[in-house]
């Protein structure tokens, strides 16, 4: 991937860190885009920089604001010159138990999780075709089988599922479109999995273990780099854990 630009969204932490340190890695520029994780997007950049000097910068922006997706597209082509990939990772979860949904859990969950990607790739289609370039979508095993409790998460996450194949036909044939499914790989930074529940979790997995970010970015570094004939296709990272859910 040497000379080429990614637009890794939500990569200041996390998965997305994760994500951008593998292509990085690979030989690509990386736009570092955030929401308000500051400090860590500028630590990430500048660790980036350190190896490879100008190889990295961080752009912040909310997702949910229209106007701030074709920014982000835009600034990215006129600091790198390019763009050859978009990784769309950023995502809200939280529950919403049904007969407690309200429009601002649907403008955060279907705004982030859908929505964006999509406005994210239609901005970024022209420079990708120029480019014969790709696009990874973070989707979730739950898109197929979904969580009790996270009616709305799910439902977002099955939309992005269903537009990463949409979007490979209409992208089709100078863009491959594809999706990254990821099982028990980080549990949220809040309480909403205890430790039994996680475990149990785990316990469910064929491998008996829970994955890791690395595992997340080596799939979608695959994607990316080495997967020229994939389009339209979702990999489910979840240590077998869908295979007899």
């Amino acid at each position: 991937m040497i000379g080429k630009t990614v637009l890794v969204t939500g990569a200041a932490k996390r998965v997305g860190r994760s994500i951008a340190l593998e292509l990085h890695a690979a030989g690509a520029n990386i736009m570092v885009h955030y929401r308000s994780a500051t400090a860590e997007a500028e630590a990430l950049v500048a660790e980036l920089n350190t190896a490879r000097p100008g190889s990295a910068r961080c752009l912040q922006a909310n997702l949910l604001d229209n106007e701030a997706l074709s920014m982000l597209v835009a600034r990215t082509v006129a600091h790198f010159g390019r763009l050859d990939a978009l990784v769309n990772n950023a995502s809200s979860f939280f529950a919403t138990p049904l007969g407690e949904i309200d429009l601002a859990a649907w403008d955060d969950l279907i705004g982030s999780n859908l929505k964006a990607p999509l406005f994210l790739t239609q901005a970024a289609a022209p420079h990708l075709r120029a480019t014969y370039g790709a696009v990874v979508n973070i989707t979730d095993i739950h898109a197929e089988r979904p969580l009790a409790g996270y009616p709305l998460y799910c439902a977002a996450k099955a939309g992005l599922l269903g537009l990463t194949r949409a979007l490979a036909i209409e992208l089709a044939p100078e863009v491959r479109v594809n999706a990254v499914a990821p099982g028990p790989i980080l549990w949220p930074d809040d309480s909403a999995f205890d430790s039994a529940t996680q475990d149990g979790i785990v316990a469910h997995t064929l491998l008996k273990r829970a994955g890791s970010p690395q595992d997340i970015a080596r799939a979608v570094r695959f994607l990316l780099d080495d997967a020229c004939y994939i389009t339209g296709q979702v990999i489910n990272v979840d240590g077998g854990r869908t295979a007899h859910l």
